[in-house]
């Protein structure tokens, strides 16, 4: 996490947590010449909605023109982490056991660096994932050290 996103973290947790959401990511990236803060937010149940985002932007606006943590001109964004939501937290993989997830690795493991399939268990440093390989149905375990990405998927063969 960059210290930009740390600052805007410290901002936000406060302004979710008064309005029972939560905070599920935040990025400051650069895209082409402009520069912007997403921000993600959701329910507990997955039922976040516009009106929801927009209590959220005002009020972290209003924090973020009081403190200028950021030296640039940027976009703010608060919007949902959509379907393909991103697991980034313990509590994200705990919720996660038995969806379907995508996983990508640092390094391969047996030759591959990306999976797709159910997320079966999830331990405190390992995950198991069932994943298809034409017919056959094979278990992986991954090492949670080796993801680089996490996030829900859609399971188009379903």
């Amino acid at each position: 996490m960059s210290k930009i996103t740390e600052e805007v973290e410290e901002l936000v947790l406060p302004i979710v947590d008064e309005l029972k959401l939560e905070l599920v990511d935040i990025e400051f990236l650069k895209e082409g010449r402009d520069w912007f803060l997403r921000v993600y937010i959701d329910t507990q149940d997955g039922s976040i909605d516009i009106d929801q985002c927009a209590q959220v932007s005002e009020r972290l606006s209003e924090e973020l023109d009081r403190t200028d943590p950021i030296p640039q001109n940027y976009f703010l964004e608060v919007s949902s982490p959509g379907a393909e939501r991103p697991l980034k937290k313990e509590e994200d993989f705990v919720k996660a056991v038995g969806q379907y997830i995508y996983v990508k690795t640092y390094e391969p493991i047996d030759g591959k660096k990306e999976f797709e399939g159910h997320l079966l268990s999830n331990e405190s440093d390992v995950i198991e994932l069932q994943i298809r390989i034409k017919t056959r149905t094979l278990t992986v375990r991954i090492d949670k050290q080796k993801i680089a990405v996490a996030r829900y998927a859609i399971d188009f063969s379903a």
